[in-house]
């Protein structure tokens, strides 16, 4: 499961550096393509977050919560979660400074575009260096080998679910 998860990773790292060179060259030549954001936006919504994060939340974490005690309820409910509940917002608004702008450019809501896809593509940097180096190795470590077996079964046939 944890190899799946880092494959997820890389495939987001590529796209939050798209998406930050999209932001670059909305600063230097005003290009501004709605369905590009729109494309991304939903990339992140899809993969990023209902498919490796509900992931992460559903299957891992849970485990993690239930049977390695408060260490990883800290690390998990103060921690990751809060981060994924902040990517959402860095999206949220994203979507509606790019809306807003397609309507009638104005120059608030390009800085409200770049910064909010900035700040999105720092965050997940960040939340995945932490998941790689920290989160993981802890549960690679921490969790028994029945519990791994059910995580990489769950893994093999895991549908999110609508929320």
């Amino acid at each position: 499961m944890i190899d799946v998860l880092v494959e997820e990773h890389d495939r987001i790292l590529v796209e939050a550096a798209r998406l930050e060179r999209m932001s670059v060259e909305l600063m230097e030549r005003n290009a501004f393509s709605l369905a590009e954001y729109r494309e991304m936006i939903a990339f992140i919504r899809e993969f990023a977050d209902a498919t490796h994060h509900m992931k992460e939340e559903d299957l891992l974490f849970a485990k993690m919560i239930e049977n390695l005690g408060t260490v990883a309820v800290n690390l998990i409910q103060h921690g990751m979660m809060v981060e994924h509940d902040e990517g959402r917002l860095c999206v949220r608004e994203l979507e509606a400074a790019c809306e807003r702008y397609a309507q009638q450019p104005a120059v608030e809501d390009k800085l409200a575009i770049v910064s909010w896809a900035m700040q999105y593509v720092h965050l997940i940097r960040r939340h995945i260096e932490k998941e790689n180096t920290v989160v993981y190795p802890f549960a690679e470590k921490q969790l028994d080998q029945e519990t791994w077996d059910h995580l990489n079964e769950a893994a093999r046939t895991y549908q999110p679910a609508v929320r």
